[in-house]
């Protein structure tokens, strides 16, 4: 069973940071999630988290317990899970942090399910694949974006190799 499963079902357990944002990257992995206009980064990190939790749209650590006690609870998850699925739709942050903002963590689960069955259902449509492919889409730069319909995704190195076939500054920011 997966760490992040093991903390969905703990959700009274708070975890560190390091372990909120793994969490978060291993979902996105199993459900095949990546952010589509490239403003945000493959994975989630500390400083992705810390950076929300200064814009507001993520609950301050604790914040559920009540208590002094300084962690991250599944709302917390509930939170970047939604996030991640809003981002791959794309919409811009003050839209996802309206849609966010003030909501119960059944709130923010119901929002992960209508979100997965809309990304699922448009890949499907969009991309004529098989409910069975994952679909994995990698930003390479400029307007060039490269997918595989296996869920496989590139290294920093052979994305900045396409990008110079293409002309274009590798996403990132390297050429």
């Amino acid at each position: 069973m997966s760490f992040y499963y093991k903390f969905c079902m703990a959700s009274k357990t708070l975890v560190s940071i390091e372990e909120l944002a793994e969490s978060i990257n291993r979902w996105c992995v199993e459900h095949g999630i990546t952010p589509a206009n490239g403003q945000a980064g493959e994975r989630i990190t500390e400083r992705n988290i810390r950076f929300y939790r200064t814009r507001g749209i993520l609950d301050a650590p604790g914040s559920e317990s009540g208590e002094h006690k300084r962690g991250f609870s599944e709302k917390h998850a509930a939170q970047l899970r939604a996030i991640r699925l809003l981002q791959a739709r794309p919409l811009p942050l003050e839209e996802i942090q309206a849609q966010i903002q003030g909501r119960s963590l059944e709130d923010l689960q119901e929002l992960e399910r209508q979100e997965l069955r809309k990304i699922n259902g448009a890949t499907a449509t969009i991309m004529g694949g098989a409910p069975q492919e994952n679909w994995q889409v990698t930003v390479v730069g400029g307007e060039y974006l490269l997918v595989s319909r296996r869920g496989r995704s590139i290294t920093d190195e052979q994305r900045r190799q396409v990008a110079a076939v293409l002309g274009v500054v590798a996403a990132g920011g390297q050429v």
